[in-house]
């Protein structure tokens, strides 16, 4: 099952629970990363170690695309 723990205008987060996994889509430049793990467990604590009065769509957006740069595969439908 999975689940959209985050999203914005540029950044959509959807975690898979049962494979410790999160899949990030850039909406905007149309590509994606998929992460598991201890990779995963990182990028949430990443977000996480954001102090409350500082986490907000951008700042949470702007961690994304350091986290998304040149590591997101574009989105490509057949």
């Amino acid at each position: 099952m999975m689940s959209i723990v985050y999203n914005s205008q540029q950044y959509a987060i959807v975690a898979y629970p049962t494979h410790e996994a999160l899949e990030l889509v850039d909406k905007t430049c149309s590509r994606s990363l998929f992460v598991q793990g201890a990779v995963a467990g990182g990028l949430r604590r990443a977000i996480e170690s954001i102090p409350d009065e500082q986490r907000s769509e951008e700042s949470v957006d702007a961690l994304l695309d350091e986290y998304c740069a040149g590591k997101a595969r574009p989105i490509v439908l057949h």
